[in-house]
């Protein structure tokens, strides 16, 4: 066990091959599906659940990890010989783990106050989220100090971006999630929305008639963000569209220099609210 551990959550939706890398540990998420409680990854996996949703009635509803959940795993890292956890979540406006996070710390300052406690509101989802664990997790394996990681991460948050196209904004609606793009309802059959997020809030970046044309959007707006021929790490991320994404990655690496690139697949977690088809 490394000094400094590294914990996040099930939504980052970090390749597995990543996690045992980089020795992340992660909480799952919990998925409400009828009568059934199902952890995100754990008892439910992606191809499962992506075949499964087109067909639901209804969608199922997730919850955050409770503090418990944090307080089980803080405890097994000190247990194991870490002095440090770094614990990284998604958006505190769009998930509670972040404040179960804060709770589970704050219940433990009094039994292991030698254990030392960040947590991080990343403000963002996905592999936004998952590219600050990955580097944090990357530091920690170097030895880099506690306080120079969070550092780090913090300084991540304002340029890590998520752009996002579907097939419909259906599942966000349905899951109450589309926050202020919802006036963009109406052309749901005929547009493909073309989604980001702001100050930890999902915002409408604009419509296509199709998905090539949502994709070319996107390239245009990273390519505005950091100039032309600037450098980049990205993450091609999709939810049962892997297909989708290297159409993405091709048109992308046309254009841009990535320093690195990686394929990852949305947990169910995250994919209950976008639907299959994300890219």
């Amino acid at each position: 066990m490394e000094k400094t551990a590294i914990v996040t959550d099930s939504t980052a939706s970090i390749p597995e091959q990543l996690l045992q890398e980089l020795k992340i540990n992660t909480v799952p998420y919990y998925i409400h599906r009828g009568k059934e409680v199902l952890r995100d990854l754990v008892t439910i996996k992606r191809d499962e659940f992506y075949q499964w949703l087109p067909t639901a009635q209804q969608l199922p509803q997730t919850a955050s990890p409770g503090p418990g959940d944090y307080i089980e795993l803080y405890q097994k890292l000190s247990n194991e010989g870490a002095e440090e956890i770094i614990s990284i979540h998604m958006t505190s406006k769009g998930s509670g783990a972040y404040q179960a996070a804060m709770a589970a710390k704050a219940m433990l300052e009094e039994t292991l106050p030698k254990l030392k406690i960040d947590v991080v509101d990343t403000l963002n989802v996905s592999m936004c989220h998952g590219w600050m664990v990955i580097e944090a997790a990357r530091a920690a394996l170097a030895n880099v100090s506690f306080a120079d990681i969070a550092e780090r991460i913090r300084r991540m948050i304002p340029n890590t971006r998520m752009l996002q196209t579907a097939d419909t904004l259906k599942y966000l609606y349905m899951g109450g999630r589309i926050g202020k793009a919802k006036h963009m309802l109406g052309s749901l059959l005929s547009i493909k929305p073309l989604i980001g997020m702001t100050d930890g809030v999902i915002v409408p970046l604009g419509t296509a008639r199709s998905r090539r044309q949502a994709y070319q959007m996107m390239v245009d707006l990273i390519e505005k963000a950091i100039g032309p021929g600037g450098k980049i790490k990205i993450a091609y991320v999709h939810a049962a569209a892997l297909d989708e994404a290297q159409k993405i990655k091709e048109m992308v690496e046309e254009r841009l220099s990535v320093v690195e690139g990686m394929f990852a697949e949305l947990s169910p977690a995250l994919g209950v609210h976008t639907g299959p088809g994300t890219a």
